[in-house]
């Protein structure tokens, strides 16, 4: 088939990729700029460098949605558009050139986790799986009738990172299974239940920032759907701000004040966490791992020598 593809940073690439080794045309590829936003700096392979080494025409933009791209899409005379890490709304009359319309792919088990960074919010979330779903396109985010959906289960010993590579494996793979499906005349795609769904803005440092009023397990689920190389969660040490790298719920239960730096654990130092720690019936969070902002990492015992203390969400002024 002739494919039209819309693609941004590594999902984008790999997808692209895939579709043109299956042995698919892509007369035009649309890619985003690059971008200061710190979650797309991360895992940026360029789609615009993949244009210009298959020699594909590519146009570059923020929205696709003047008239120089409406009317490449439709000079390019394609039988189908995908789109892969598009951040932008596509409008009914750019995703239904193409006769066959538009397949898009998307990082989450969609109803559940439209819009951005689902694989973080999942994890956060503590969903017992991710996947990835390749879909039609509507009107709608991430809202369109499903026509493949693969999954991984999520281990207690996962981070972001494995999450990450596990789909990013399915990107390639499911949108040519759903080209295929497509190009032999299956159309009999399942709707998305809306009771379903949910929708999720982007990521920002203040979403990294560490409330200890949470549960242990809850915060477990911060730290590792925030490590290397994404932005790490991040708490205060009088006037210090620590990134936490590596963290773990404890199978003891601790009370007293979130936020207090209670007792060493091996390697680790526990914390005192949850809104009703007072009780004395929640688990703790053992801190493993910290860093400083000048770059220094140290096992959570090196950096607190003595107990007693608090960790907070924001400095404390004169600490």
């Amino acid at each position: 088939m002739r494919v039209v593809a819309f693609g941004y940073m590594t999902w984008g690439r790999r997808t692209i990729e895939a579709v043109l080794a299956a042995g698919h045309e892509v007369p035009l590829i649309v890619t985003h700029p690059d971008s200061d936003n710190a979650y797309e700096k991360i895992f940026n392979e360029s789609v615009a460098e993949l244009a210009a080494d298959y020699g594909i025409p590519v146009l570059v933009r923020n929205r696709a949605t003047d008239d120089e791209v409406k009317a490449a899409i439709a000079a390019a005379e394609a039988d189908i558009m995908i789109v892969s890490n598009w951040r932008t709304w596509l409008p009914p009359e750019v995703y239904s050139i193409p006769r066959l319309g538009t397949l898009n792919v998307h990082d989450a088990l969609l109803p559940a986790y439209a819009g951005f960074a689902p694989l973080n919010w999942a994890l956060i979330n503590d969903e017992p799986e991710v996947g990835v779903t390749a879909h039609m396109m509507n009107s709608e985010f991430d809202a369109g009738d499903v026509v493949l959906q693969r999954s991984t289960a999520i281990t207690d010993d996962d981070t972001i990172v494995e999450l990450f590579d596990r789909t990013l494996a399915m990107f390639g793979p499911i949108t040519v299974d759903a080209l295929a499906l497509i190009d032999s005349g299956r159309r009999d795609w399942a709707p998305q239940d809306r009771r379903a769904a949910s929708y999720f803005h982007r990521r920002t440092e203040e979403e990294n920032r560490i409330d200890f009023t949470w549960s242990a397990r809850e915060l477990f689920n911060l730290v590792r759907a925030q490590v290397d190389p994404y932005p790490n969660a991040f708490c205060y040490h009088g006037a210090t701000r620590l990134r936490i790298l590596a963290a773990r719920e404890t199978e003891k239960t601790y009370g007293g004040t979130p936020g207090r730096i209670f007792i060493r654990d091996g390697s680790g130092v526990v914390i005192v966490v949850g809104a009703d720690a007072r009780r004395g019936r929640n688990t703790g969070l053992r801190i493993d791992r910290v860093r400083l902002d000048d770059g220094t990492e140290l096992d959570a015992v090196e950096y607190f020598p003595h107990m007693g203390g608090y960790l907070t969400s924001h400095p404390v002024a004169g600490a």
